[in-house]
């Protein structure tokens, strides 16, 4: 890192609220020339409004920002790049069906005679590849590239705007090894030419691989600022939780000891980009519990063992046979139903009435041929919402003015009215009051205790270890364990997240 007298970039205490809300509080954040600096937090830690309000998408509300000694309040994205802050996205935001060179240069196209100079476009073109040490073909279209090739172009384009900071935000979450080796390569050169380097991820091994400070936010706040080298992986994972291990308290009563048989097992079950090949058992009567920071690759493990997404590693056996996950179809014609994270977007239909919501997936495993009828869908919906609580005032509210603990039990009925073998549910108990989280957890284990196979997601460690009988750890899209929730207490359970031996936590 340099030494420089001033850093490049200075936020004070800076504040942002939304209708009341408040998104940052009194943040700050320093980067120096030919730093890479960290950022880290779990999700809605408010890393996202902090890129947001630097790069000019949404004014402040109170603080000081200062590029270069400079006091600036850039008004738009635009704004920011006239300044010096470039900033590539998780998603690349290039045109894939333009040419290399032309996304490079894009708003800025030399021109000779009042028509554009191709010629100059290109060496200008290969001129910013250059530095970058990336050999493309400046003419060829980009969507002719893997993603990650996209990405080096999106850096490429940002450098060659005479960036002072380079904003990275979750760069590798659609790389495999490979190709985030690559990039840190990448990174590695423009620190050395002076760059600073503002790296947002989720994963420890990358941040500390690359990063020399580490700042952390939690709930609009920042709550830490350390150099790399002197945060030890399990003081980062209580600063992003919220919870320091003196404080960690012995998780209370857990699941009923089950007597398993196996249901489901994944051998080598992986997706490049996506999730590193693991092996798990799903047993009869029993909770697997999956635990790990946001980006671990939980939910991306979900989204496998459900068809929402294709393997392209390993298998699936289901009763010892094997199965083929092809769609969400195929997964609910054998048994499986998934509960996704996020509910507004991808559970409930919001213009549909509570009734309508529960039988959606049932009559899409009948198909058309075989509708439900009125009678029968109104008897289906009334059992279930006696069954889980549900309170509404009828069948046919909209489902989108009930509160979210009951759009969460609708999302589970709905699921359970297809009588499913394994039940998968990310995160259930999310932006939910405590009373209805307690519900929805005695009807997990209710449900359990008939039979039913449950995997079970959640960012509250303490509700994994009071729900499940086995918990299987990921770190960075990896399965590093797998211990019986007895074993655990959350203080080890983050020790294990933090990278220490399960063995030695167990023990």
């Amino acid at each position: 890192m340099s030494t420089a007298p001033e850093p490049v970039l200075d936020l004070i205490g800076i504040g942002k609220s939304f209708v009341g809300v408040t998104a940052l509080q009194d943040a700050r954040l320093r980067l120096w020339p030919g730093e890479v600096h960290a950022l880290m937090g779990q999700n809605g830690a408010g890393k996202s409004t902090l890129i947001k309000v630097l790069t000019g998408v949404h004014p402040a509300d109170s603080g000081t920002m200062r590029l270069a000694g400079r006091e600036i309040r850039p008004e738009s994205p635009q704004a920011a790049q006239a300044l010096g802050i470039a900033t590539v996205y998780q998603e690349v935001n290039l045109c894939p069906n333009l040419s290399v060179a032309e996304n490079i240069l894009a708003g800025r196209m030399p021109r000779r005679w009042g028509w554009i100079d191709w010629g100059a476009v290109r060496r200008l073109a290969l001129a910013s590849l250059e530095p970058l040490q990336i050999e493309l073909d400046p003419d060829r279209t980009l969507g002719e590239y893997p993603v990650a090739v996209q990405q080096m172009v999106a850096i490429a384009r940002a450098v060659s705007q005479d960036a002072r900071l380079l904003i990275l935000d979750e760069p590798t979450s659609s790389l495999d090894e490979a190709e985030t080796e690559r990039l840190f390569t990448v990174m590695r050169r423009l620190k050395a030419r002076g760059v600073a380097i503002l790296f947002v991820t989720h994963f420890l091994e990358q941040a500390y691989a690359m990063a020399d400070r580490i700042t952390v936010m939690r709930n609009g706040r920042v709550v830490g600022e350390h150099p790399s080298a002197e945060l030890s992986r399990l003081q980062l994972v209580s600063l992003m939780v919220g919870r320091t291990l003196e404080a960690a308290d012995l998780a209370g009563a857990r699941a009923p000891t089950a007597q398993p048989s196996a249901l489901m097992q994944a051998r080598s079950l992986g997706r490049r980009g996506s999730l590193q090949p693991l092996d798990l058992t799903i047993n009869s009567g029993e909770v697997l519990g999956l635990a790990g920071l946001l980006g671990s690759g939980r939910t991306e493990a979900a989204r496998l063992l459900s068809g929402a997404d294709r393997a392209d590693s390993g298998e699936i056996r289901l009763d010892d046979a094997p199965l083929r996950l092809h769609s969400p179809r195929d997964a609910l014609n054998a048994g499986i139903a998934f509960c996704p994270e996020e509910r507004k977007t991808e559970g409930i239909v919001a213009e549909l009435s509570v009734r309508e919501n529960i039988v959606l997936a049932l009559q899409a495993r009948r198909g058309v041929f075989r509708h439900l009828g009125a009678r029968e869908q109104r008897e289906l919906a009334e059992r279930y919402i006696a069954a889980l609580g549900i309170k509404t005032a009828d069948a046919e509210t909209p489902i989108g003015q009930l509160s979210g603990g009951n759009q969460q039990k609708a999302i589970i009925a709905r699921w359970l009215a297809t009588q499913p073998r394994l039940l998968i549910l990310d995160e259930p108990t999310r932006g939910i009051d405590v009373a209805a989280k307690q519900e929805i957890m005695e009807r997990v284990l209710a449900l359990c205790s008939e039979g039913l196979a449950i995997v079970f997601i959640s960012a509250e460690l303490e509700e994994v270890l009071h729900t499940s009988h086995r918990i299987v750890v990921l770190r960075d899209r990896r399965k590093v364990a797998e211990l019986p929730a007895e074993t655990l207490d959350e203080a080890g359970l983050l020790r294990i997240i933090a990278g220490h031996d399960a063995a030695e936590v167990a023990a």
